[in-house]
């Protein structure tokens, strides 16, 4: 299920694309040397990793939680059917309860600490713009969060989030250099992909929940449980 990670991100770019990519276009880098330029971009996307893995930490742990509860079949189905749930839901109906209030002095002064970074084109300040930036709110970062739990494990929850986050830099790293290419109009369409890739990786964690015996999409039941003894043939 890893490289649907990695998969997702690299679509899910497309969103970032209008939901980021100002804050991309922004960074304060050197535009007059390349080389310097390029260490530049990396470090910002360093730091969003770190940002994504430490979520991807949080989330793990809670998926093992349920790993150990032995509900793992269940999981998988209910987090595929939550992710398509989330993309054919008009966006409009979820803005009717704010889910943000708890924590939204935290936010708030994340995005003014991310602002006071803008300032400053240290590295140290390129890779704390990153982390800010991968904290902010995002719905397809949640998605992402949904299968970083149906890992069932600390260490792959950190690497579900961590390829879903390298896919975004490719896309988000040609916005820094090709912004003016990257219209509007251009974004708009782009974006129309993101809910039919949303909705293939929910099937596929449903496919996997279902326990069908499909060789690396759905494995037979008997693997998706932890026993005692192997069942050898």
């Amino acid at each position: 299920m890893l490289y649907s990670a990695f998969i997702f991100g690299l679509i899910s770019s497309l969103h970032c694309i209008g939901m980021c990519g100002p804050i991309a276009m922004m960074l304060p880098v050197d535009r007059t040397n390349p080389a310097k330029k390029t260490t530049q971009i990396i470090t910002y996307h360093i730091g969003r990793l770190t940002a994504y893995a430490s979520i991807g930490f949080i989330f793990g742990m809670l998926g093992q939680g349920l790993f150990i509860a032995g509900i793992q079949q269940q999981l998988s189905i209910f987090i595929g059917i939550a992710m398509i749930l989330i993309v054919l839901i008009p966006e409009k109906n979820f803005a009717n309860y704010n889910f943000s209030k708890p924590i939204f002095k935290l936010i708030s002064k994340v995005k003014t600490t991310l602002g006071s970074q803008f300032k400053n084109k240290s590295y140290k300040s390129l890779f704390t713009i990153g982390l800010l930036n991968g904290f902010l709110p995002c719905g397809m970062v949640y998605v992402a969060l949904f299968g970083a739990i149906a890992m069932q494990s600390i260490s792959f929850g950190v690497l579900y989030m961590a390829l879903f986050g390298l896919g975004t830099v490719p896309l988000m790293s040609s916005v820094v250099y090709l912004n003016s290419f990257l219209t509007l109009p251009i974004r708009n369409k782009i974006q129309k992909i993101i809910p039919y890739a949303a909705v293939c990786i929910g099937i596929l964690f449903i496919l996997r929940g279902l326990g069908l015996g499909i060789p690396y999409v759905s494995p037979g039941n008997l693997s998706l449980f932890i026993q005692a003894h192997p069942n050898c043939h």
